[in-house]
């Protein structure tokens, strides 16, 4: 039925009360990420329990981006470093990772279109082509972050060198076809067991690791000094581009087209509700648990004067002797490998729907997932032989600060394109939300520039 209301649309003119498309320069050719496109039904007559459990799944695969091995290194580093002063940065970056989503979803809801698609249509073919390559040199980054992660997990629990586990990361490929093969909703269960995963085996570290929980609750209070401090700042930017993805908000405005809502004012409105509500809870369990990395690097290294820590294998190595319980090391690489494997499946969607939406390029499933995995595992393997294992961390917290830089070109074009009403129609930011957008663009390029005069400074 889906298809069907999908096929009418797309031939005949908007009904009454529809998004007009008068913004849009070309009409959609074809949908994003079609073979998932409107696969998952939604009955209208449901009850609101049963819609939000129907609209659960596109938000936890954006959380996995949020608690990535990119997010393990800056945490582990701020915590060890400077105690529980960076939580400010982590819940900063957590809320606006909520606000940027919840304008992703409404995107796509209204639109129809994903955030890449937008770009391809509203923008020159050269500034298309810009913002592809940068989204893909985001991707590239994050994904740099998760093959070294895997490995590095791999290696902790099975004694593997570094360069076979990057190799077998390769073959997550084959998982991401299979499963999304057997539709999509089995990719979301997937990854909702793993966030289930790594959540316990946390729940234990932070229990026996005994933090001092009122300095952890002064610790969401931002300070001044983190703005002050280069070193600082700079696992600041680094938490903030771990947590704020930007190809993340591509991926969100394809993957809430999943469900077949319906095609009218009162059907987009129900679903945007629905959707927001998924990505928000999603992303307070991605909120915990960076929250408790820094914590437990904060109770574990940085309250008993271990203020270097800053290496996942260091880490690993520490936690069991520092906290006296034999599974703490134990969990913390099986929960590093469920966040390098969880990350490693949205990755390749991104990197599908970013190709797919600016190139307008149509390869098949396997080929399309095969150069999205290349395009990290490569890197991976000149800085193992380049670099040496030595680096990993130093070039996993690197990777992150990237990602912060790279930002602003996803969220720029998000907030015109959602503060257009031509583009939104009835759907469009309020005033406010349009203030809140571009007060949180402007944030982080301060940020950004903060750092660099820092650098350049030499403080």
């Amino acid at each position: 039925m889906g298809d069907l209301v999908s096929k009418s649309l797309a031939v005949k003119p908007p009904l009454p009360g529809d998004v007009p498309l008068s913004g849009w320069r070309r009409a959609l050719a074809t949908p994003s990420l079609p073979e998932a496109h409107r696969s998952i039904p939604v009955r209208p007559d449901s009850s609101w329990f049963r819609k939000i459990l129907v609209f659960a799944g596109p938000g936890y695969l954006i959380a996995v981006g949020y608690m990535d091995p990119g997010n393990w290194a800056t945490d582990i580093g701020g915590g060890s470093k400077f105690g529980y002063v960076l939580l400010s940065a982590v819940l900063i970056s957590s809320l606006m990772a909520m606000f940027l989503q919840a304008l992703a979803a409404r995107f796509g809801i209204a639109t129809g279109r994903d955030l890449a698609q937008a770009c391809r249509d509203h923008y020159s073919r050269p500034t298309s082509i810009f913002l592809w390559i940068v989204c893909e040199l985001a991707i590239a980054a994050c994904d740099l972050a998760e093959v070294l992660g895997s490995a590095v997990a791999l290696k902790l629990l099975f004694g593997l060198p570094l360069f076979a586990g990057v190799i077998i990361t390769a073959f997550d490929v084959l998982l991401v076809l299979a499963l999304q093969g057997r539709g999509f909703r089995l990719i979301e269960a997937f990854v909702v067991t793993l966030i289930g995963t790594i959540a316990v085996c946390f729940v234990y570290e932070i229990f026996i690791a005994r933090p001092l929980w009122l300095e952890a609750a002064h610790g969401f209070i931002p300070r001044l000094e983190i703005l002050r401090n280069k070193e600082m700042l700079y696992i600041a930017i680094g938490i903030i581009g771990a947590t704020v993805m930007p190809h993340n908000l591509y991926l969100h405005s394809s993957i809430v087209q999943t469900r077949a809502f319906g095609q009218n004012n009162i059907g987009r409105r129900e679903a945007i509700k629905y959707s927001v509500i998924d990505s928000t809870v999603a992303l307070l369990f991605a909120l915990f648990i960076n929250a408790a990395i820094l914590v437990l690097a904060a109770a574990a290294f940085h309250s008993r004067g271990l203020h270097e820590v800053a290496d996942i294998s260091e880490a690993y190595k520490l936690l069991s002797p520092v906290l006296g319980a034999s599974l703490a090391s134990t969990l913390f690489a099986f929960a590093l490998l469920a966040s390098g494997q969880n990350s490693t499946l949205t990755g390749t969607l991104a990197g599908q729907i970013v190709m797919e939406g600016f190139l307008h390029i149509r390869l098949k499933p396997w080929i399309r997932r095969l150069i999205t995995r290349l395009i990290a595992i490569l890197p991976a393997i000149l800085v193992i032989g380049i670099s040496g294992e030595g680096k990993l961390t130093s070039l996993l917290i690197l990777s992150q600060v990237i990602l912060s830089f790279q930002l602003p070109f996803a969220m720029i074009p998000l907030a015109l394109f959602t503060s257009d009403r031509r583009k939104m129609g009835p759907f469009v930011n309020s005033r406010f939300t349009t203030a809140v957008a571009w007060l949180i663009t402007a944030a982080i390029l301060f940020f950004n520039a903060e750092l660099l005069w820092l650098i350049f400074r030499g403080v």
